[in-house]
């Protein structure tokens, strides 16, 4: 996986970086925004990509 594709998820409860992964920045604008399941909220919550 490239580094320059790379993104960084992080819960928007506690604010930990639990998931990475990677999108295509020229086709994709805006940033990412799944529901993951997060170890320390121990719940499905919404995580955004950070830089």
């Amino acid at each position: 996986m490239s580094q320059d594709n790379l993104a960084k998820l992080e819960c928007t409860e506690c604010h930990s970086i639990n998931y990475h992964s990677h999108r295509n920045k020229k086709m994709v604008k805006e940033r990412l925004e799944l529901k993951k399941y997060c170890q320390k909220c121990k719940n499905h919550t919404q995580h955004k990509e950070t830089k």
